[in-house]
């Protein structure tokens, strides 16, 4: 699956209708942006069950507020309507892939419960 941009207007339409969503916040000036997109295009093939959005930070300075991107690239990874990473730097892919894993396991019931006590 190729990547979806990701806007203030389509945001809560993407999120609200996938359960799995990770984003890539970036810049066209950013070299460490550019390198890393082939990275997230190639390893977004191999996730068909997963939304692999981007959000030009530039263009979509509020999004990246709500997110507090202080830096470029950032990822962010949504699972059920909670952001459970956010944290910039561009990750090889084995580290993306090994990120991705370890979304998948958590138990996002016992996650929302944890949250719900604390």
């Amino acid at each position: 699956m190729s990547t979806v941009e990701l806007t203030a207007a389509n945001f809560d339409q993407v999120v609200s209708e996938n359960d799995f969503v990770i984003i890539d916040f970036w810049a066209g000036w950013c070299m460490p942006c550019r390198q890393f997109a082939p990275t997230y295009e190639k390893v977004s093939g191999n996730h068909d069950d997963i939304v692999f959005a981007s959000v030009d930070t530039e263009a979509e300075q509020q999004l990246a507020a709500a997110f507090d991107v202080r830096s470029i690239p950032t990822l962010a990874v949504i699972r059920d309507k909670t952001v459970i990473y956010a944290q910039p730097g561009a990750l090889p892919e084995k580290t993306l892939e090994d990120l991705i894993q370890q979304a998948r396991d958590i138990d996002m019931d016992k996650l929302k419960e944890e949250a719900q006590e604390a």
